[in-house]
């Protein structure tokens, strides 16, 4: 038995003098933070890029309005719906997380809209889909859900309930005169 002790001790008093595997336990302390921040960055860069995509393809298709072709064409809010989301399909998802609102108005002044989301923070499926005629003024919005995948950070850009956060894009604008054009 007293053979054993100072064995042990011997043992335990190499762990003590090496210092070789120093850097790899500091290592392993700071990973854990720093993975979790460059995955935060990550998910905050897509939801900018998400962003950037919704509005770029809300633009290209509200020019449809504008200009009168979705009017002449008799489009649909499915018609429409399926042109955002050729717009939009390198990065989101065309199905129950996008939702369209199109509105028409006679001046920029008396624009008022709904809310996107209720008290609980869920959708509110309170869309329109009214283009308008030449002259009108059209407000043209697009809703998305997106998933928050950062546990930790991401909380702070959740808005929606289960963890969502409410990409919104919208446009403003008067449909230019196309009907006077077509008659002529």
């Amino acid at each position: 038995m007293l053979l054993m002790m100072p064995r042990t001790m011997l043992f335990l008093s190499r762990f003590k003098r090496a210092n070789g595997g120093a850097t790899a336990v500091e290592f392993a302390m700071v990973a854990m933070p720093f993975f979790l921040l460059l995955y935060a960055i990550f998910d905050v860069a897509l939801i900018f890029f998400a962003s950037t995509t919704l509005e770029n393809g809300l633009v290209a298709a509200a020019r449809q309005i504008r200009t009168g072709q979705a009017q002449a064409a008799n489009m649909t809010a499915a018609q429409f719906r399926t042109l955002v989301c050729n717009e939009i399909s390198m990065l989101l998802g065309c199905d129950a997380r996008l939702g369209l609102d199109v509105r028409k108005y006679s001046g920029f002044g008396g624009v008022q809209f709904p809310a996107a989301l209720d008290g609980n923070g869920n959708m509110t499926g309170n869309l329109t889909f009214d283009p308008g005629a030449a002259g009108d003024v059209v407000v043209v919005r697009a809703f998305y859900s997106w998933p928050m995948m950062t546990p930790t950070v991401g909380t702070q850009f959740v808005n929606m309930a289960g963890g969502h956060r409410l990409l919104e894009a919208t446009i403003a604008f008067r449909n230019e005169p196309f009907g006077s054009i077509l008659n002529n």
